[in-house]
């Protein structure tokens, strides 16, 4: 065996998998599927971003709504992945509450990376394809849901999809995960 081909099998042997034991999908294989599933969207390329200033700062003019994705847990291991409006602050103890979750806290990189095959920096709701068990509930909120389209990582964070809301609950459910559509302006008017 060559040595690149030796450095190749040891790289592929340490590429992360999923809790089912399958290589993450990559960016390229979300969007075929999207193309199966008949899902228009649109891909820009970017450098990396990995808050939500960050973006703000590089997307411009970009449309559509803007996402914050959060990758909670409770101590009984239960896991959520909520996705709300870029702006909208989150108290994680009413969520925790309206979820019916008890007291939420993050999920740690490893289980991140273990069940929806993503990095923190890159976290998506399209990364529920990555969870093929159904461990991870998937929260959409309904005030996002209003903008068109909607814009997310591809399961990367050095790109941003945009896709039209109806398409990204259509998506959802084709993998196994339809989302709880949840009103999150509401835990704000609660925690105020």
């Amino acid at each position: 065996m060559a040595t690149g081909e030796a450095e190749a099998g040891a790289q592929n042997e340490a590429a992360p998998l999923l809790a089912n034991g399958t290589p993450p999908l990559t960016p390229e294989a979300l969007i075929a599927k999207l193309g199966e599933l008949g899902i228009a969207q649109r891909t820009v390329d970017h450098p990396p971003l990995f808050t939500v200033e960050q973006s703000k700062a590089l997307r411009g003019e970009l449309p559509g709504g803007h996402t914050k994705n959060l990758f909670l847990r409770n101590k009984k291991g239960a896991m959520w992945l909520v996705t709300s409006l870029e702006d909208r602050p989150l108290d994680l103890k009413k969520l925790g509450e309206l979820l019916g979750g008890g007291r939420l806290s993050f999920g740690s990189a490893e289980r991140l990376m273990r069940h929806l095959g993503v990095v923190p920096g890159a976290v998506t709701p399209m990364a529920i394809v990555n969870d093929p068990e159904g461990a991870v509930t998937l929260v959409l909120d309904a005030g996002l849901l209003e903008r068109d389209p909607v814009n997310v990582h591809p399961l990367t964070n050095d790109r941003t999809m945009a896709l039209a809301s109806a398409d990204l609950i259509r998506f959802a459910e084709a993998v196994g995960h339809p989302p709880q559509i949840v009103d999150l302006a509401q835990v704000e008017r609660d925690a105020g």
